[in-house]
């Protein structure tokens, strides 16, 4: 009678335990065929993944150029016509004073601007800046493979977080055909 005694307890303490790991939860709806329990969880590992990032940036640098600069040649010309205009009335004499006057402002203009200043070439840095792209990579958890044990089995799941020691599993019962 003990024995017997000692096996009914038994039962009933196993009994109980099943009952409380498919514990129905407060809201539930009765009529999708589900219920919830608590799998004991037996391995985490963690999914690592690859993640890029650009970040744009300008970088900056001189570089050296040769500038090239005009000079005013014609206020040389315009100068050397007047000073030849002036000389050609001098030295001219009667009606070929004017014709004088013209060639030595046309003579006067040429020499003015020969001589004038042309400008010339001269080296600075002048600083240029370009868009360029950082590409950043950087490994991270991407989720979790997660083993654990329901009723006897074993299930895997990815997960994106790490459940820790116990996971909550819906359990959704249907007929098979």
């Amino acid at each position: 009678m003990t024995r017997v005694w000692l096996s009914a307890l038994v039962l009933a303490f196993v009994a109980t335990g099943a009952f409380a790991q498919d514990a129905r939860y407060a809201g539930q709806d009765a009529g999708d065929n589900a219920h919830y329990g608590w799998a004991n969880v037996l391995r985490v590992d963690p999914v690592y993944g690859v993640t890029r990032t650009d970040t744009p940036s300008q970088q900056c640098y001189d570089q050296p150029v040769v500038r090239e600069e005009r000079g005013n040649s014609t206020a040389g010309t315009l100068l050397g016509a007047v000073v030849g205009g002036v000389l050609g009335h001098t030295i001219g004499k009667g009606d070929g004073r004017t014709a004088a006057t013209v060639a030595g402002a046309v003579a006067g203009g040429a020499v003015g601007n020969r001589v004038s200043d042309h400008g010339g070439s001269y080296e600075t840095t002048q600083t240029r800046c370009r868009q360029v792209n950082t590409v950043s990579e950087q490994r991270r958890i991407m989720g979790y493979d997660v083993e654990y044990r329901y009723r006897g089995e074993v299930y895997v799941s990815r997960l994106s977080y790490d459940p820790g020691e116990r996971l909550r599993v819906r359990v959704s019962v249907t007929p098979a055909d």
